[in-house]
């Protein structure tokens, strides 16, 4: 599904003209009438010249189909998920390169590239494919029309042997390995400069995605990629979703969505009309658990019976109450407004410790205690740090940052310097990250139809899985 300009009108591949068409019909009639003309018709087609090959039509500017193989060599296998699977690849050596689009927007060339191939969907037993998924079809869309520094690019889209290819630039690391890598023993914090600059490059795309109408519903550390530069770029957007004037409600079209983590209270309570607010959440759960190397909020998702009815997520509800209490009508003038509020009383029942929350502040200085932050060489994060996490985990989603006044936060303008973060999060440091780990076993990427299943907004990220074997750094 490589892209290219439309054919040129002139061409002899354009369609017939009205004159034809209309002659065609009138032949027809006519020769139904008088079968001695329909000979002479007849007759007059197998005279006529053939069409030129297709090989001869140097005037159309549409390109060949591109085949997988043909230009890419796969160096491994990264991941899996509900949509497919993840493969490393680099320029076909020896054979003809990648297209022109694989030059970053920046101007650099882009080295490696992530290549994620789609499962279609299926119905039934015996594999009878519907077509292309929705999530498929969103992501494709949107990568198509979007281009910033902050998400991650897309080099091309290939379709061939009813498979999707998305080809997009190689990032070496993403924020669950980073954080992974400090929770080892010995247990280290991630540096505070660093910190920031991830921060705020993640605020920065969030804002180019909500300027642009844009959710996306789906931010957890598995989904924000770091390149070896130390960028910060947004990746799947599978569930990404356009916000302006939306036909239906967006629960409508999609019941469940964010991974249970990192949803945001409205939508644990039910609302039918959600906004950008549930992105920002999202980012704060992402703040705390850089903070804390582990997700602030983890709890144990409540599975669905049937299609039609989604749970009320209790336990999820509850582990958010433990640090910030439960939410209160005063607080949150619309919360007696959300559908599953009658079952907000519930939790208290099922969970203690809602009514003894820790506080998010008294949370926040153990963690800066707990993490080991020495203040000579690792200071810890000031003050406007926790400022910054209470202002984006605020449960009334309307008084809740947006991604401008978050970047305008004294977090990202207040340090001593009054320099805005560096766009190097690995900048001044001395720690070296290894590359994720690319699985070199069974690393052909087959053109052949994967099993599919629907995607869901259900957690399957495999860096929480054992790892694979005969495993190298990429």
């Amino acid at each position: 599904m490589a892209t290219s300009n439309p054919p040129s009108t002139g061409g002899v591949m354009g369609p017939p003209s009205t004159t034809a068409r209309s002659a065609n019909v009138s032949s027809t009639n006519v020769s139904a009438q008088n079968p001695g003309l329909k000979r002479t018709a007849q007759t007059a087609f197998e005279e006529a010249p053939a069409t030129p090959p297709l090989a001869k039509m140097n005037g159309t500017p549409y390109t060949p189909q591109r085949h997988i193989n043909d230009h890419y060599d796969i160096i491994g296998f990264i991941s899996s998920g509900t949509y497919g699977r993840v493969y490393k690849a680099v320029s076909k050596r020896g054979g003809s390169r990648a297209p022109e689009t694989a030059r970053h927007p920046s101007g650099r060339t882009v080295e490696a590239f992530a290549i994620k191939k789609f499962k279609p969907d299926k119905e039934g037993a015996e594999l009878q494919y519907t077509g292309i998924s929705q999530s498929a079809i969103r992501e494709m869309a949107l990568c198509t029309e979007l281009s910033n520094q902050f998400l991650i690019h897309l080099v091309e889209i290939i379709l061939e042997s009813k498979c999707i290819f998305m080809v997009f630039e190689y990032a070496e690391h993403d924020l669950l390995q980073i954080i992974h890598h400090h929770s080892m023993l010995p247990r280290t914090p991630i540096p505070a400069s660093m910190l920031r600059s991830c921060m705020y490059q993640l605020l920065s795309g969030i804002l180019y995605l909500h300027q642009n109408w844009v959710i996306h519903r789906d931010l957890k550390p598995a989904n924000i990629m770091v390149t070896g530069r130390g960028e910060i770029k947004i990746g799947d957007l599978g569930l990404a979703r356009l916000f302006y004037k939306p036909l239906h409600a967006l629960f409508s079209g999609d019941k469940v969505v964010v991974t249970i983590w990192y949803r945001a209270p409205e939508l644990l309570l039910g609302s039918r009309h959600y906004t950008p607010a549930i992105d920002l959440w999202a980012v704060g759960c992402i703040f705390a658990e850089l903070l804390s190397l582990r997700p602030i909020f983890k709890g144990e998702e409540a599975k669905q019976d049937s299609k039609k009815a989604v749970p009320f997520q209790r336990n999820q509800m509850g582990k958010i109450g433990e640090v910030l209490g439960l939410p209160k009508k005063q607080d949150w003038p619309l919360l007696q407004a959300m559908p599953e509020f009658p079952n907000l009383g519930t939790v208290s029942m099922h969970n203690p410790g809602v009514n003894r929350p820790v506080g998010l502040e008294k949370w926040y200085r153990n963690t800066i205690t707990n993490n080991n932050y020495n203040t000579q060489k690792s200071p810890p994060p000031d003050e406007s740090g926790l400022d910054l996490l209470k202002r984006l985990l605020e449960y009334d989603p309307l008084k809740r940052l947006t991604a401008e006044q978050a970047l305008k936060h004294p977090y990202f303008v207040g340090d001593e310097t009054g320099k805005t973060p560096s766009l190097n999060c690995f900048e001044g440091l001395e720690t070296k990250y290894p590359a994720r780990k690319v699985s070199t076993e069974a690393h052909e990427i087959s053109n052949g139809s994967l099993p599919g299943t629907k995607r869901s907004g259900l957690p399957d990220d495999s860096l929480l899985r054992p790892p694979q074997k005969k495993l190298r750094d990429g």
